[in-house]
């Protein structure tokens, strides 16, 4: 088995306020296909969830799952999936924890 990304990731509160929500749901990354789908259904689960579970390790766990379903795509979709997903952590106020390559 592989090394966990998330084995030494150190967890941390979050603050979901509900500009960090409308920012979330305004953010618009230049991105198509299947890398498009998949950071909308990711936006959808964190949309729905990260109030209940406002964690910098859920978080993370919903984004390292993102990043299993584009790892077919080529290497360019995959570093603007990446550059996307890094916005997207800025926004909720965490950084990737060396999950994103």
């Amino acid at each position: 088995m592989g090394h966990d990304p998330l084995r030494d990731v150190v967890d941390a509160p979050l603050f979901i306020v509900p500009r960090v929500m409308e920012r979330l749901r305004a953010l618009q990354p230049a991105l198509d296909g299947v890398a498009r789908e998949v950071f909308e259904r990711l936006r959808a689960q964190l949309l729905d969830g990260v109030e209940g579970h406002p964690t910098r390790f859920w978080v993370l766990k919903q984004v390292q799952k993102s990043l299993e379903a584009v790892d077919a795509e080529d290497a360019e979709t995959r570093k603007r999936f990446g550059a996307a997903l890094k916005e997207l952590l800025a926004i909720l106020g965490t950084d990737d924890g060396g999950v994103i390559p």
